[in-house]
């Protein structure tokens, strides 16, 4: 019993030295609130010595508790570079954002990072604070800070990319997601990002180099398929982007839209029976039902079948009016317009406000179906011609953006270097 006092206060009194010891050193009065939980268990050990009485077991759960254990641990996880002073910052400025006091949040944690300018932690919950404020070049600044002190942080890097997105400098975004998926190249979300930016700029090729690298680690991943054959339909290499559209199709059947760009593919390349397969597996899909019919209303009409056609564009434009308007331009059509119901009311604006599905689906349903309607009665030499016509179209925009990027660059260069000479001229 006697040896076990004796251990203990050397214990104690050891670990109350150390704690004290990083107090004077790091000058942090957070280590005061440790040092006060220490002495609460030597003061019991005390009083359980002076006044002979047999502590009980909780009792001296709680002294080895409060003066030896959660001393040690702190000890031990602060050779790990776990500052205890930095996680009592931390958490309560992680409190007292969740309860919805951000001002009082922001000063605590300034504390923290003035107080420890490599506090990877610290950075990252400031960065979140200023996007709570709207302040987002200040939250840029601090992630950068974050990847500074952690540079594995790939989730500060990531969320740059993604604020100077919704900034509207999609350049910029771009080059940090490329040195993103460099460095971590199995990172999904980074892909997928990248990819979207790459086809909003019109850089398909770019894409397709992405999404594929992405799928040799997510090779079971509807969307990169579905995304690959969109970037591969925009380049008009329909065999490629079909094959992307099955594989999404196999992978999840219930996403009818990769079945319903498989059949707008075959309906440009005349195989007829094989849209028809396709455009019927979307008609169970309320969001391309309407369209599905339509589809099927022109195959029916080339197929000869005029009482199908009727049948299917009725149903078409009963779901969503707009079709009646699509009818109407459609030559294909002329032999049966007599038997097409009129809407009560329908307008162009009506047409052009009715979307179903998703952007992206949209763009790439309205591409191929300006496609269709650009190679519908051309000769093969035609087609060919318009469609290097429009391939051309979007290199040489990629190749404009790419020299305009490169003449920015040369001119900030430029300006870097003038405003040095200026300097050593003035020194």
């Amino acid at each position: 019993m006697l040896i076990e006092k004796l251990i203990f206060n050397m214990l104690a009194f050891s670990l109350f030295i150390i704690i004290f010891g990083k107090l004077i050193r790091r000058n942090d009065t957070s280590y005061v609130v440790l040092l006060f939980v220490e002495f609460i268990g030597i003061a019991l050990n005390f009083i359980e010595i002076i006044f002979r009485i047999n502590a009980s077991l909780f009792a001296k759960f709680v002294m080895y508790l409060f003066s030896i254990i959660i001393p040690f641990i702190i000890i031990v996880l602060e050779t790990k570079d776990f500052i205890f002073a930095e996680m009592v910052y931390f958490v309560l400025g992680k409190v007292l954002l969740i309860s919805g006091d951000v001002e009082s949040a922001k000063k605590v944690v300034l504390k923290l990072v003035d107080k420890y300018p490599s506090s990877y932690r610290g950075h990252v919950l400031l960065a979140k604070i200023y996007e709570k404020e709207g302040k987002t070049e200040e939250a840029i600044d601090e992630y950068v800070k974050a990847v500074d002190c952690n540079t594995k942080d790939y989730k500060s890097y990531f969320r740059i990319a993604e604020i100077l997105k919704d900034q509207g400098k999609k350049d910029e975004s771009i080059e940090m997601l490329q040195n993103l998926v460099q460095n971590k190249p199995d990172d999904y979300e980074a892909s997928m990002l990248l990819g979207d930016l790459l086809c909003e700029e019109e850089r398909f090729k770019e894409a397709v180099s992405v999404y594929t690298e992405a799928l040799r680690y997510h090779p079971t991943d509807y969307d990169l398929y579905y995304n690959l054959g969109i970037a591969y339909t925009r380049l008009n290499d329909f065999s490629a982007a079909k094959d992307a559209y099955e594989k999404a199709a196999e992978i999840n059947h219930k996403m009818h839209i990769a079945k319903y760009h498989l059949g707008q593919i075959d309906l440009i390349e005349n195989e007829f029976d094989e849209a028809e397969k396709c455009f019927e597996e979307c008609l169970i899909d309320e969001e391309l039902e309407a369209a599905a019919y339509f589809e099927l209303a022109r195959i029916a009409i080339i197929k000869g079948d005029k009482d199908k056609g009727i049948l299917f564009l009725n149903k078409a434009i009963e779901i969503e009016p707009k079709y009646f308007l699509m009818f109407e331009r459609e030559n294909l059509f002329d032999s049966i317009k007599e038997y097409i119901k009129r809407p009560k009311s329908i307008s162009e604006r009506q047409v052009k406000e009715v979307k179903s599905l998703g952007e992206k689906e949209e763009e790439v349903k309205k591409y191929l179906e300006e496609t269709y309607n650009l190679v519908k009665g051309m000769s093969e030499n035609e087609i060919k011609n318009r469609v290097n016509e429009r391939l051309n179209m979007i290199f040489k925009k990629q190749e404009e953006k790419r020299i305009e990027n490169e003449a920015e660059k040369n001119l900030d260069s430029l300006q870097d270097d003038t405003l040095g000479l200026t300097k050593d001229k003035d020194y």
